[in-house]
């Protein structure tokens, strides 16, 4: 559920009118529920309480800082993926023994700079980086630690650009690569010391099933390097979890915890979990404002402020995200006055498409419109493509709302850049 409410006509965030926002900020704007972004990790809290686990947001689905500290206050670990997520997540007061940093290209940099900030652990992803790490490590003077990402060769029955845990996927290590490595090799990695194994399958999946024979592959697993005499303390399970944004039927936290629990506690491992869209998926919105409307040939197009350079995924990934008025004209709200638009951005690319084929009211210059499930995947994955700032950010909490990101401006545009006069005599 979320926090995204239409009342007499207006589409609200809690207490507050977004069309209040818009007036004042202008559009494009994200906007986010501070309740359903604590409550969707309240919910992951709960429904695994028997294992106690270390909850890790995923830095990647939305990095703004206010909405980590809200996170992190609330007792979240971040997950990282460069060492810009792990400045920002320090800047965020994350305490390092609650950071996990994963990413299939760690440099050498970021594996110093994360050895010295101490953080919780590596998720390795091949074992040239376990090699890289472990020789930083023993020049730093430290043991890292770390956890193997395994790839256990599971569908996840998802966009094929979001699975990540199948044989052909660039992520992770074959399992019985990462058992030969630890029969054979790991006593060689002085500077090193393994907590455990990450899965991370893939994202915006809906059932269970996928996780419970990741599970099943990576205990089995478990069971053999024990024997070997070797302690596995954590199971570091990724995130994944889908959300709703048209037709689709996720399992929800509760659900979720009761399906994959009697998998996990014979493991005895302690938890850990990397939610990110669950989290903040649901928890934003996308406001933008109509420019104009458009019929050629039959075809009917609102033209919007907003573009890929501010919502990639319906162009990366044909994501659907459902569009609704942020302010609905009652006269117009039966089906019979609405209307099929493309709903088009102002970017000169033919996939700047954000909505197809949607049934709207009749709407024109400056009427605006809400892009539901904007929350994760959303701003962080912004451009400037075609010269365009990106847009502001706004939290609301109950009756009031705060810019936590103000509008670039066009001279943002420039920051870096030079002109070396001999360049241009």
């Amino acid at each position: 559920m979320h926090d995204f409410k239409l009342r007499r006509g207006q589409l609200y965030c809690e207490r507050v009118a977004v069309n209040r926002i818009a007036e004042a900020v202008a559009t494009p704007v994200y906007v986010y529920s501070h309740h359903t972004l604590v409550d969707h990790f309240q919910k992951l809290q709960r429904a695994f309480r028997r294992l106690h686990p270390m909850i890790c947001f995923s830095v990647k689905a939305n990095g703004n800082l206010a909405i980590l500290k809200i996170l992190v206050g609330r007792g979240a670990g971040l997950d990282i993926v460069s060492g810009g997520e792990l400045y920002k997540a320090l800047r965020a007061g994350c305490p390092p023994g609650r950071i996990v940093y994963a990413s299939v290209g760690k440099s050498r940099q970021e594996i110093r700079e994360a050895l010295r900030a101490k953080i919780f652990c590596f998720n390795v992803e091949s074992i040239a980086e376990l090699e890289a790490i472990n020789e930083e490590a023993g020049r730093l003077g430290r043991i890292a630690p770390v956890a193997l990402r395994v790839n256990p060769d599971v569908e996840a029955h998802t966009h094929r650009y979001i699975t990540t845990g199948t044989a052909e996927s660039k992520f992770g290590i074959p399992l019985a690569q990462a058992e030969s490595l630890i029969a054979g090799r790991w006593r060689a990695l002085a500077s090193t010391r393994l907590l455990g194994f990450h899965l991370h399958i893939g994202s915006q999946i809906t059932k269970a099933a996928p996780f419970i024979e990741a599970i099943r592959r990576v205990g089995r697993l478990i069971e053999r390097i024990r024997r070997r005499g070797m302690q596995i303390e954590w199971l570091n399970l990724g995130g994944g979890l889908g959300i709703v944004y048209k037709a689709e039927r996720p399992q929800t936290a509760q659900a979720f915890a009761e399906a994959v629990l009697p998998h996990l506690l014979p493991l005895k491992t302690r938890l850990i979990l990397e939610p990110g869209r669950f989290i903040a998926g649901n928890a934003g919105v996308l406001i933008t404002q109509v420019l104009y409307r458009k019929e050629t040939h039959g075809k009917r197009f609102l033209v919007v402020d907003a573009g890929m350079s501010d919502l990639i995924r319906p162009a990366l990934y044909g994501a659907y995200h459902e569009v609704v008025p942020v302010i609905s004209d009652k006269r117009q709200a039966t089906s019979d006055k609405r209307q099929a638009y493309d709903v088009v951005g102002p970017i000169c690319e033919s996939a700047d498409v954000l909505a197809r084929d949607r049934r709207l009211p009749t709407l024109g210059e400056g009427d605006r419109l809400a892009i539901l499930g904007a929350g994760a995947y959303g701003f962080v994955m912004a451009s400037n493509y075609n010269g365009r700032t990106r847009p502001a950010e706004v939290i609301v909490k109950g009756s009031r709302w705060f810019l936590v990101r103000k509008r670039e401006t066009r001279a943002d545009l420039l920051r870096g850049e030079t002109t070396p006069a001999a360049l241009t005599t």
